[in-house]
């Protein structure tokens, strides 16, 4: 009987099998050892050094400093100064390795406890829950790497992160850590956080401030002590009570920590220096090229003129409606810009970016066009009744004074001298004028342009006040003095230009006598400070805007209010609240400035003003003119008198009531007065 073949036992093939798998699996293993070793000591070896990443910040951070040095508005990102190991608060270590990684000492830059338990969570919840991330691994991203979720980046953090461990050691690596690290709102590193968010260096926090920072790290916004400071303080009550369990504080030490005990330095508030900053700060891609480095900027803003102009226009602008404010040194130089009531409601600059009508103010244009063309301050004009093409202009005060000079009607503001001088020089001629001088903004050449019809910005027609104050030479404003990189490499520096001179010295020369006479004795006596001023006054139809701009002791300021929609304000005038903000401030700008004195002085008798001395007039004003130069109610509800028809009346028998040129005589200090005529002849044009 033949026997039965016996079948082979499958358990040496499976073993066989299993044998084959492990051999292979050992030799992957082990080439995924020595690769992953190759790829560690390739990292290493491209690593930058220490030094380097110390002087290495993430992205751009612009410092804008006032004229004294001072850092009045840092942007981007914020470091701070850089702490050493040996002089970081033990909490602040403590607090950062209990929170983030409390086998910080012991692994090689990669955790693989924490590894596990962060997949093991992965599997249970669905979704990745916890990173798993050593100090390491997170300064690694920090610094060369994306926060993108993919297993190819968290692939290369590992390898940084081995990299890194095998070339720096662990105190090198936290202090890395701690000064680089992202607290929120814009600080990076524990002394920029320290100072945003307590108020001092990062040398001297305590246990509760480096709770509170500590924290921050897993989610900066969500725990920022300025955005909730409740969520903050639960947060830091969590890292305390990770440092309990670890060991690192007693309970006596947990207590004492308590966040709730922790005082949160003030939020800086957007004052009026960010108006200047932003538009200061918009001229920087034409000055350097496009850099990531972190940079330096030097700007010509005097911080005391500021303050003064912030509170000048706060003060004296009246409720509802908004105020602004440019002051320019003899180069152009701005030393005070304040573009709203507050940044905060509404960051538009009505002093660089607003177009309105300046009203009289831009009579000077007109008259440096007729000062150009061989007036003189001591012509005498008639103010009369005028028709011209069917525009008839009238003055504010509703009468005509007949024969004048040219510096009275040019301090009291006089509508139809305007005019007439106007058309004498031609529109084109005013306007080429205006041009020359700064004006930027279209401008129109119909007759009631001499009243100012155009809109201009304030920053404009503070330059061509700026200009006359510089006897004829154009000033150019400016806000950067220099720009340089962080290690004091010069990028930008500002090139003074003397050279371009827009009319000859004696006309810019008659122009301040104008300028100066009108604060003495005109529209603009409130904008007086007890050193020689010159000035003018703008007011603009039913009062819509009020101006006030002028120069004293090499400064000059410019003043606007009205409202945003441009609708009519009741009692709004050049000569009052503009005029009033002029003063407050530039009492205080030109405070520690030498006097002065014009070529020209003018100055007032030491007796005060008799009320009947201005009786022609009553209280000097101007403005009171639609565009077409037709008067109009100042005030609401409130109808101005019939108006005389416009064509001249046959000298009366008795004596008009006018102007008291004898008066005026002694108010300017003039000993001669030239006489009446009524048609002077025009004198020659000097040789310039």
């Amino acid at each position: 009987m033949a026997s039965k073949k016996r079948p082979k036992p499958q358990r040496s093939s499976l073993w066989g099998t299993t044998v084959k798998v492990a051999k292979y699996g050992l030799f992957a293993g082990l080439a995924a050892f020595v690769a992953l070793v190759v790829a560690v000591l390739i990292a290493r070896s491209t690593l930058p050094g220490y030094h380097e990443l110390q002087s290495s910040p993430n992205g751009q951070m612009v410092r804008v400093h006032a004229a004294d040095g001072t850092v009045i508005v840092s942007l981007g990102p914020s470091y701070g100064q850089w702490i050493p190991f040996d002089r970081i608060p033990q909490e602040m270590k403590n607090a950062m390795v209990a929170t983030e990684d409390r086998r910080f000492r012991y692994h090689p830059g990669v955790d693989p406890i924490a590894l596990v338990r962060s997949v093991m969570v992965r599997v249970e919840r669905g979704r990745w829950v916890q990173g798993g991330s050593t100090i390491t691994q997170q300064l690694a991203r920090n610094i060369f790497l994306t926060n993108t979720r993919t297993f190819g980046r968290k692939f290369r953090e590992w390898i940084l992160a081995l990299a890194m461990e095998r070339k720096f050691s662990k105190d090198e690596i936290l202090e890395l850590y701690l000064n680089r690290v992202y607290f929120g709102g814009g600080a990076y590193g524990i002394d920029a956080a320290s100072r945003k968010f307590f108020g001092h260096p990062g040398t001297e926090l305590s246990l509760g401030e480096a709770a509170i920072i500590a924290g921050l790290v897993k989610a900066p916004s969500n725990y920022s002590p300025t955005a909730d400071a409740e969520a903050a303080v639960g947060r830091a009550s969590v890292v305390l009570g990770l440092m309990r369990e670890q060991g690192m504080i007693t309970p006596a030490e947990m207590e004492a920590g308590n966040p709730l005990n922790v005082t949160l330095a003030p939020e800086p508030k957007q004052n009026s220096v960010r108006y200047f900053t932003d538009w200061a700060l918009a001229q920087l891609d034409t000055m350097i090229e496009e850099t990531t480095q972190p940079i330096d900027v030097w700007t010509t803003l005097d911080l005391n003129m500021q303050r003064a102009a912030d509170a000048a226009i706060r003060a004296n602008t009246p409720e509802g409606l908004q105020g602004a404010l440019v002051s320019l040194d003899q180069d152009g130089a701005v030393r005070a810009m304040v573009g709203g009531k507050d940044y905060v409601s509404s960051i538009y600059n009505r002093a660089t970016q607003a177009v309105r009508q300046p009203g009289s103010a831009f009579k000077l244009f007109v008259y440096l066009a007729a000062l150009e063309n061989g007036h003189t301050p001591a012509d005498i004009v008639v103010d009369e009744p005028i028709n011209i093409n069917g525009w008839s202009p009238r003055n504010s005060s509703r009468r005509y004074s007949g024969e004048i000079d040219i510096r009275t009607a040019f301090a009291f503001s006089i509508n139809t001298v305007a005019a007439k001088l106007g058309q004498e020089v031609g529109y084109s001629t005013v306007a080429d004028m205006a041009r020359r001088f700064g004006i930027t903004t279209p401008i129109n050449t119909h007759p009631s342009m001499v009243l100012g019809t155009s809109d201009v910005r304030l920053i404009d027609m503070t330059r061509a006040f700026a200009a006359v104050s510089r006897k004829g030479v154009a000033v150019v404003p400016y806000g950067i003095v220099k720009v340089t990189t962080g290690k004091g490499e010069m990028l930008y520096e500002h090139q003074p230009d003397d050279q371009r001179v827009l009319v000859a010295p004696y006309v810019a020369a008659q122009m301040t006598d104008l300028l100066q006479t009108a604060v003495n004795t005109g529209t603009a006596r409130a904008a007086q400070i007890d050193r020689p001023v010159a000035g003018k006054t703008g007011t603009t139809s039913s009062n819509k805007d009020g101006w006030f701009l002028g120069f004293s002791s090499g400064l000059t300021t410019g003043v606007w209010m009205g409202r945003d929609d441009a609708k009519a304000v009741g009692g709004l005038q050049g000569g009052r609240a503009p005029a009033t903000a002029f003063r407050d401030f530039m009492k205080v700008a030109v405070a520690k400035r030498p006097i002065e004195k014009f070529e020209t002085e003018v100055t007032l008798p030491e007796w005060q003003l008799e009320p009947d001395a201005e009786a022609y007039y009553g209280e000097p004003t101007e403005g009171f003119v639609d565009e077409n130069g037709a008067a109009v109610t100042p005030y609401p509800g409130i109808e101005p008198e019939p108006l005389p028809e416009a064509e001249p009346a046959p000298a009366p028998a008795e004596p008009q009531e006018r102007l008291d040129d004898r008066w005026l005589d002694d108010a300017l200090g003039r000993t001669e007065r030239p006489q009446p005529q009524r048609n002077p002849p025009q004198p020659s044009r000097p040789n310039q």
